[in-house]
């Protein structure tokens, strides 16, 4: 009886020792995002531009930069994930400005895999600019500025507070960056008088 099993565990051996074990994929825990909303920035904001961000964000001032006006962090505090907003006149710089912005976001040339860059015209707002996305590996995955061309310049950035992962990350890059369109499309200068064509 004792041969009988040693032989029946050996053969158990043998027999499992040809299978090849194959990895299981890699999974990812599922992020459940809400159907997007915006509000504006509330009565108390004093700031020559305004927009309309996610309802699912705080505004908060950047800490880092307290003595610059208008500078804002839209926090994602479920996602980790914030968009810094950096303000500051246009006085006949226009150029070195978007030049130090195009350097700024060329920083991730090394770790992108591509880079999509996409303009802002909006003629009856005022705003113009350009929008930068990464692909790859890179610590933001989304830039841009804009530019009435005389008076203002705000430029924008997406970082998450986590170890970049973009097949982890994925959905939720994507969701962001709907929100920061919707952010572009509603940028308004408070004191730009926007144009209005009548006939005679």
């Amino acid at each position: 009886m004792r041969k009988m099993i040693s032989y029946t565990f050996l053969t158990l051996i043998i027999f499992g020792c040809d299978d090849e074990y194959v990895p299981k994929p890699k999974a990812y825990a599922r992020i459940d995002l809400p159907e997007p909303s915006y509000i504006s920035p509330d009565s108390n904001w004093n700031c020559p531009y305004t927009f309309e961000a996610s309802r699912y964000s705080f505004l908060t001032i950047d800490r880092r930069h307290q003595n610059e006006n208008c500078w804002y962090n839209i926090y994602y505090p479920k996602m980790k994930a914030t968009i810094h907003l950096t303000y500051s006149e246009v006085d006949n710089n226009l150029g070195r400005q978007i030049e130090e912005n195009r350097k700024l976001a060329m920083k991730h040339v090394g770790k992108a895999t591509a880079i999509n860059e996409s303009l802002i015209s909006n003629n009856e707002a005022h705003v113009y600019g350009l929008i930068y996305e990464f692909r790859g590996e890179t610590a933001s995955d989304m830039q841009f500025f804009a530019t009435d061309s005389t008076n203002h310049f705000l430029r924008g950035s997406l970082y998450f507070n986590v170890k970049p992962n973009k097949d982890s990350l994925g959905p939720v890059i994507d969701y962001i960056k709907n929100d920061i369109q919707h952010f572009i499309q509603t940028l308004r200068w408070t004191d730009t008088e926007i144009e209005t064509v009548t006939s005679s």
